[in-house]
């Protein structure tokens, strides 16, 4: 098994930060892409950030400069950091890996249970 767990969600108001983490257990053998998505209340989950086993990321256009994603290879971990926070940002929040339990199994894509981020106006 896989679980992953996500903390750092909370209310904050319009131009403040929050720091989210993902902390990966369980039988991992190797864990490539790590990253952050959100689901809006009637919208579609959307991918905010994301980073490779190497280091290189990616962002969505709308938090490309506010937001950044880092990991912790050694503690599989992956991190949030998000500034200028806009009520845009309201989400509930979701960690995402791709990773291999065993050395001959595939990638396969793992999920957090998401965490809640509330940005008031």
């Amino acid at each position: 098994q896989v679980q992953l767990v996500e903390s750092g969600g909370g209310l904050v108001q319009a131009g403040g930060s929050l720091r989210l983490s993902c902390v990966a257990s369980g039988t991992i053998f190797r864990i490539d892409a790590m990253g952050w998505y959100r689901q809006a209340p009637g919208k579609q989950r959307e991918l905010v950030a994301d980073i490779t086993s190497g280091g290189i990321t990616n962002y969505a256009d709308s938090v490309q400069g506010r937001f950044t994603i880092s990991r912790d290879n050694a503690k599989n971990t992956v991190y949030l950091q998000m500034n200028s926070l806009n009520p845009e940002d309201t989400a509930v929040y979701y960690c995402n890996i791709k990773a291999q339990r065993r050395s001959w199994n595939s990638n396969q894509n793992y999920w957090g249970q998401g965490t809640q981020v509330t940005v008031s106006s």
